[in-house]
């Protein structure tokens, strides 16, 4: 059975972030997870986990300048320097916080670079954070990303993730499959999970349209954690959605969930 996990990126933003632990906790979260962990204290975030029995169930790697709108380095080939640093950075937090999954964002095509030099420079620094992140235990994923939110995102649909990890020909790197994204980009939300399945190691949800909490758009969640149930999914759902008002307020489909299941 899939269990929770609140996106602290996301929910519960009415608080400043170390407070976020102890209030996805209180709401029955088991696990968080966030974007970004690197401008905090890792041993602080660690002591909000153990205090609130909480599981670091993923971050990302290092994105670049994302105030100034990159969404990602690892297709560019005169930033593989900060990639190999942040790699770094990204294993001495998970290893830190007991985090056994880092995403890794592609980024967003800039001008001037084609798609086959972007391809071959995101292969191979696949396959060196795979290594590398490997030898401490810890899974890499990549994460597809609708072209709507992410104009020109590198990355968009997990058949072209599972290409990208047939060239890599590693056996740690996975797809991070997130509902929204394959919503807004083709629907088909089991069909495509049941296709690429043996490589989602993670999933994310919101609904669709708004990024709301489910049961505000127009995606069957029922059917949906279902049907993740009887194919077998027993990984975690990370709960990256827009609260229509504030978290607390929108965590009914939660209760309701678990209530059911």
């Amino acid at each position: 059975m899939p269990k929770f996990a609140a996106n602290l990126t996301m929910l519960f933003t009415e608080a400043p972030f170390i407070e976020r632990f102890a209030l996805a906790a209180k709401a029955g979260f088991e696990g968080v997870e966030f974007l970004f962990p690197y401008e905090f204290d890792r041993d602080a975030i660690r002591a909000e986990l153990d205090r609130h029995g909480l599981t670091q169930v993923l971050h990302n790697l290092p994105a670049g300048n994302w105030a100034g709108g990159e969404r990602g380095i690892a297709i560019l080939p005169d930033r593989i320097d900060d990639f190999r640093r942040g790699v770094a950075s990204a294993i001495t937090y998970a290893k830190a916080l007991g985090c056994t999954k880092v995403n890794c964002l592609a980024g967003i095509l800039p001008a001037g670079l084609s798609e086959d030099e972007a391809r071959v420079t995101f292969v191979a620094n696949l396959a060196y954070a795979a290594a590398e992140l490997g030898k401490h235990g810890i899974r890499l994923l990549i994460e597809p990303i609708n072209r709507f939110d992410i104009p020109g995102f590198f990355l968009q649909t997990p058949a072209e993730a599972a290409a990208v990890i047939a060239q890599v020909g590693s056996d740690n790197l996975f797809i991070q499959y997130d509902l929204y994204h394959q919503q807004r980009t083709g629907g088909e939300l089991i069909g495509t999970f049941r296709t690429h399945q043996a490589q989602i190691a993670h999933i994310q949800l919101a609904d669709n349209p708004g990024r709301g909490e489910p049961g505000t758009g127009e995606i069957a969640w029922p059917f949906v954690f279902e049907t993740l149930d009887a194919l077998g999914y027993e990984g975690w759902i990370g709960c990256e959605y827009k609260p229509r008002t504030t978290t607390q307020e929108g965590l009914g489909w939660l209760s309701e969930t678990c209530r059911n299941r």
